[in-house]
């Protein structure tokens, strides 16, 4: 059965109404997967809370599980004290907990330094009410000294209560399967979920790509460019590349597939449609 494998999908807050009644269209069409659930991502600094909250409270009324980001760069206690309230009235039950991206010129300000403070943080306020996500890194996050300390910062965010990780996109399976060998051998067992991106588009890939630091191997960086404008051919070729990843993935074990959407249908229904995980409609 391979429905069986759990999916959930990523979105972003809309910054305008035009955009929200897209995402509205775009959930409706998602939600033909059966989504085990539905992450909102959250601004640096909190800059777009109300949007993420506003998100979520859709979603949930929709009848799907919704997980609220959560960062705590600059955040204070009885800031994300308050924040957990919320979200616990709304009937939240999953949260994804990040540092959250530095803004420009910013020194790691407020209460909390790293993402494992901020787990600690939520097990010591709310016990086991929510299920707890945080992000693991293939290719070693951008912003750490070293492989092994980056594999330290997931041990130590697993140790502080966090059930699962997602972890960020990447199109190396091999790099997935030795980071979960290796955090494996480190007493980590919870679930280490990939992250999938679809491609889309070929500019857009590259600049988020150099952003957070994953790498888009050479054959595919290649493939894309020598596409040029021709969207049709980069996203028939997206489609191959990523369908292709996840048959992989799933062959090697992965205990689901995370769908960074971009608040688009079209690529991760197409490639859970490949990969059999479309329910047949009864």
């Amino acid at each position: 059965m391979p429905s069986a494998t759990p999916i959930s999908i990523e979105f972003f807050p809309p910054k305008t109404s035009e955009g929200a009644d897209k995402l509205r269209r775009v959930r409706q069409e998602l939600y033909a997967l059966k989504p085990e659930y539905c992450s909102v991502t959250f601004g640096a600094g909190g800059s777009t809370q109300e949007g993420t909250f506003g998100t979520v409270r859709e979603i949930i009324s929709e009848g799907v599980d919704a997980a609220s980001h959560l960062s705590c760069v600059g955040a204070t206690k009885s800031r994300v004290r308050e924040q957990l309230a919320e979200l616990g009235s709304m009937g939240v039950k999953r949260l994804v907990a990040l540092r959250g991206d530095l803004p420009s010129g910013y020194g790691l300000g407020g209460e909390f330094q790293y993402a494992s403070d901020l787990v600690r943080f939520v097990r010591e306020e709310t016990g086991q009410r929510f299920h707890i996500e945080v992000a693991a890194y293939p290719e070693m996050h951008p912003q750490a000294r070293s492989p092994s300390s980056d594999l330290q910062a997931l041990v130590t965010k697993v140790r502080a209560g966090a059930n699962a990780a997602i972890t960020q996109y990447f199109y190396n399976p091999d790099a997935y399967f030795r980071l979960v060998e290796e955090a494996d051998a480190l007493g980590v067992s919870v679930p280490l979920v990939p992250g999938i991106m679809p491609i889309a588009s070929s500019s857009q890939l590259m600049r988020f790509s150099d952003a957070c630091g994953a790498e888009i191997p050479r054959w595919i960086r290649l493939r894309l460019q020598s596409f040029g404008d021709d969207s049709a051919s980069i996203k028939a070729f997206g489609l191959d590349v990523v369908t292709a990843l996840c048959e992989q993935l799933l062959a090697g074990g992965a205990p689901g597939l995370h769908f960074y959407s971009m608040n688009q249908s079209v690529a991760t229904l197409e490639i859970c449609k490949r990969l059999g995980l479309l329910p047949m409609p009864h």
